[in-house]
């Protein structure tokens, strides 16, 4: 909501998604999948996900959305240990990471680092949750998605490639190095400050999920 006339500030409340998220999660995802495809990028079905697919996300505790006060959030990202076996082998240790899946930016919302945020977020809760990585798959022919998550503090660590699938680019980062110097502080932050300062003039995350 506006903060004041002169200098507004959009309030984003990062949550737990909720049964009744799931029509606007759908929405978003599937907008989103539109985009990629529209772009030659085959990252998601160019349809979006059926139903069945994130349920089970949302029953999990596992799907996270930012609430604008829309129907459709703003993003919404998963979180969880559980990683791709077909992607990640034993020699990855993948219990040593939280694994991000559907992260999705309302293209309302596109170019102000709220996605970089939310990965610095689950990094965090990564590095919270005694996890060293925090790691991602995505489109092996996508090189500007890749350049991003290169951007964002991730590094590659080898592209997997299987004729049944679209992903498989595959990408990690430290969990620690998303904790900042004021972490060492009583409190650590549950929300990383945006990395963009257009960005923090024009929105504000407030984290409803710390004790979560």
């Amino acid at each position: 909501m506006p903060a004041n006339t002169l200098d507004l500030v959009t309030e984003l409340t990062l949550r737990r998604a909720t049964p009744a998220d799931l029509r606007g999660v759908l929405t978003l995802l599937a907008r989103t999948a539109g985009w990629l495809n529209g772009l030659g990028v085959r990252q998601w079905p160019a349809g979006g996900f059926p139903a069945e697919r994130i349920e089970p996300l949302i029953g999990e505790g596992v799907m996270y959305v930012l609430d604008a006060g829309d129907q459709v959030p703003a993003a919404t990202i998963a979180v969880d240990g559980q990683a791709d076996p077909e992607f990640w082998t034993p020699a990855d240790r993948p219990g040593d990471a939280l694994y991000v899946h559907k992260l999705a930016v309302s293209r309302t919302y596109s170019g102000q680092g709220l996605g970089e945020t939310l990965l610095d977020w689950a990094a965090l809760r990564a590095a919270v949750h005694g996890r060293p990585y925090l790691r991602l798959d995505c489109a092996k022919d996508n090189a500007r998605l890749q350049s991003y998550y290169r951007k964002a503090g991730f590094r590659h660590v080898r592209t997997v490639d299987l004729p049944h699938r679209a992903s498989g680019a595959l990408f990690e980062r430290d969990a620690s190095a998303a904790i900042p110097a004021a972490a060492a502080g009583p409190r650590m932050p549950a929300v990383p400050a945006p990395r963009s300062e257009h960005a923090a003039h024009a929105w504000r995350v407030l984290d409803n999920t710390a004790h979560n």
